[in-house]
């Protein structure tokens, strides 16, 4: 599958604007302010539903106005699919399929596998544990839909069994039958989630570590390490020994809801002792390893959006990237830059066919 058009009104910075798309490489160039990220941003929102940068729907739509639209037309085995997404103020997201709105936002995830490369990813290491489940359960929640639906229900649960222990405190009383009924809807969701997680990133990990290799040419090592309560004991047993303790803070403090994920330079934490550089290459080879794994999931290679993704690069690096993705095993390929000599000058080296956007 890959993006034709795309036709923008009123979203963020662009009133009203439409993109014809190469099959393969298309590159936004542009001083930063003109819209680039937005573009990529759009891509990624027909995909998901939601902005990778924003997650405030309305702030999304331009300001002053009361509405966007983001109308996407897609070549899927020798076929056309048409995929808008607008919302309007005081209403409701609309996802539509062919004409056809979904019920589910959740229906939608996976038509478009797409993968974005972001200086916001940044956050997948500076930030907490959060972060980093996140990514691992899009990467999983792309090709899995009771994964999806599981994770869903889990973390609804877990807001009641937290809102429970919150009443218990308010109101000075307990019911633990009420209290077990929640535990057992938990720990059903929640050995099917660990179990999933725990295989995927037994497959993810290897691939993780041949796309560093590739970057850097093999000079550092690094690594990742799946982080979960589930590995020493069941989560049934977990809820009852952190009973008393649950009661006291008023919120659940055992479950996959506290996994993580370890990010290692040379055995050390990357987040004290790696570089600009060697972080943004750890970052990147985790989202070029999220393209394998859902590329090998799929079958076909996913949607690549590469945002600034050159920044805090030397020259070596850059031309590393570059070669790994004119490789055949990538399929369509969205990227920004402001350095427009630079880019143009590693387009040419391409044997791929490739479109230049000046915003």
């Amino acid at each position: 599958m890959y993006l034709k058009q795309i036709t923008l009104t009123q979203y963020k910075n662009i009133r009203s604007k439409t993109f014809d798309f190469n099959p393969k490489i298309n590159c936004f160039i542009g001083d930063n302010g003109k819209g680039k990220s937005n573009i990529l941003d759009a891509i990624y929102h027909l995909a998901f539903g939601k902005s990778y940068f924003n997650p405030i729907a309305t702030q999304n739509i331009q300001l002053g106005e009361e509405f966007f639209v983001i109308e996407g037309r897609y070549e899927r085995e020798n076929r056309e699919e048409k995929i808008v997404c607008n919302l309007k103020k005081g209403q409701k997201k609309v996802m539509k399929r062919n004409g056809k709105e979904y019920e589910k936002l959740t229906d939608h995830i996976g038509l478009i596998p797409t993968v974005i490369i972001s200086p916001a990813d940044r956050d997948l290491i500076s930030e907490g544990s959060s972060t980093r489940r996140k990514f691992m359960d899009g990467v999983i929640g792309q090709t899995d839909a009771l994964f999806l639906k599981n994770l869903i229900e889990y973390q609804k649960i877990l807001s009641q069994r937290n809102a429970l222990l919150k009443f218990f405190a308010l109101n000075n009383t307990f019911e633990p039958e009420t209290l077990a009924i929640y535990n057992i809807q938990l720990v059903q969701r929640s050995t099917a989630l660990y179990e999933k997680r725990k295989a995927f990133m037994e497959t993810f990990i290897p691939v993780f570590n041949a796309r560093y290799h590739d970057i850097s040419e093999g000079n550092e090592r690094v690594d990742l390490e799946y982080e979960s309560q589930l590995h020493e004991n069941s989560h049934q047993d977990l809820l009852e020994n952190s009973f008393e303790k649950d009661k006291v803070l008023q919120y659940t403090s055992t479950g996959i809801h506290k996994d993580d994920i370890n990010f290692l330079l040379e055995t050390q934490p990357i987040k004290k002792f790696g570089s600009q550089g060697q972080q943004k290459t750890f970052l990147i080879a985790l989202k070029l390893a999220q393209f394998d794994f859902l590329k090998k999931q799929t079958g076909g290679a996913p949607i690549l959006l590469l945002d600034d993704a050159f920044d805090k690069l030397d020259q070596k690096r850059v031309t590393q990237i570059i070669s790994l993705v004119d490789q055949n095993d990538f399929g369509q390929i969205f990227l920004t830059d402001t350095h427009e000599e630079r880019t143009v000058n590693a387009l040419q080296t391409l044997k791929s066919t490739y479109e230049l956007f000046k915003l």
